[in-house]
């Protein structure tokens, strides 16, 4: 039967029809909202490129995540900025590393509220990298896979030690998942979840990040450990092989260029997919916004939609808040 006796736009007609048969819905259960934490005191600092984003101190940490807690957010993703910077990052794996630090104090504010730990070294490095540089024998400086492993490792147990309910690796290295898996269970830390970057692109999107985090490398770039964006076939190696490791959860890294990806893992691994909704996707709609040139509310609810009914079951945003309450606000 075709047109007329077909007739698609019958449920289309009203609102409620439109609900009704709705297939994908945005809630703030989807949300994990990102967080920067810095040292000193009385921090609340915008990040240029990222307008409504903040670098924090502690003292200041606690008012943003009661707000998170009141748009109906559960779960946060610590980001740090250290002190200190050295070649080995060593601030990453300080019991009294400023993760840990804010971990202890958002647990002690809000039990309940997911914190997920950035696993990295690229902000505690004064190179940069994701790991320990050594020189190769031609001369280039090469990030050290093994190496590197150790370190993150201690990492990964340091912030479990502080309460991180989550353990969230960034930083690509090959086996890091099973060596991770293995240091948290050794430590006694059997019931932790890895949620592991697993499909992380060597994306130019990461730019406003960098800056947020202090985190740009000092020379050359992340292309030898971060993934070719060219790439689909290789993205389900590496979830493959992070599902065989022991990874609990699989992220895509980042998203609004990446919906195949998001697709692709969807539909060939039965762990939560988690997209990335990442810095430069975000600075570009507020951008767009500030001009008036589009509606930021409905822009943004849409792309999050689109990265759900791309086969993302959560989506880490620096919109989280926003769109929560924008949720809760259907008016």
């Amino acid at each position: 039967m075709s047109y007329p006796i077909v007739r698609h736009r019958r449920l289309r007609r009203t609102a409620a029809l439109r609900g009704l048969v709705r297939e994908t819905v945005l809630t703030a259960n989807d949300f994990i909202y990102p967080i920067f934490v810095t040292y000193g005191t009385n921090i609340k600092e915008e990040i240029p490129s990222m307008p409504g984003v903040y670098h924090f101190s502690l003292d200041r940490l606690e008012e943003e995540i009661r707000r998170a807690q009141n748009a109906g957010i559960q779960a946060v993703l610590l980001f740090g900025i250290p002190e200190t910077k050295d070649a080995v990052g060593t601030s990453a794996y300080d019991p009294n590393g400023i993760v840990q630090e804010a971990t202890r104090a958002v647990k002690r504010w809000a039990p309940d509220m997911l914190v997920i730990a950035d696993t990295c070294l690229c902000q505690f490095t004064d190179h940069g990298h994701c790991g320990v540089i050594h020189q190769h024998s031609s001369g280039a400086a090469v990030v050290d896979n093994d190496e590197s492993l150790e370190l993150l490792v201690r990492a990964a147990v340091s912030q479990a030690e502080a309460g991180a309910d989550v353990i969230a690796p960034s930083n690509m290295m090959d086996g890091f998942v099973q060596a991770i898996r293995a240091g948290l269970d050794d430590a006694g830390y059997a019931d932790i979840p890895i949620l592991s970057y697993s499909v992380k692109y060597a994306s130019a999107f990461y730019g406003p990040f960098r800056d947020a985090a202090h985190s740009a490398p000092q020379f050359g770039d992340r292309k030898t450990y971060q993934m070719d964006p060219a790439n689909i076939r290789e993205a389900l190696r590496e979830a493959e092989t992070d599902v065989a490791e022991g990874a609990d959860m699989l992220m895509v890294k980042p998203a609004l260029a990446y919906m195949d990806v998001i697709r692709a893992l969807k539909e060939n691994f039965d762990l939560p997919v988690v997209a990335y909704n990442v810095s430069a996707e975000y600075a570009m709609v507020k951008a767009a916004a500030a001009n008036g040139w589009l509606d930021e509310r409905a822009i943004v609810l849409e792309l999050l939609t689109g990265m759900k009914r791309a086969g993302a079951d959560l989506i880490i945003t620096y919109d989280a808040i926003n769109a929560a309450e924008w949720l809760a606000d259907r008016t």
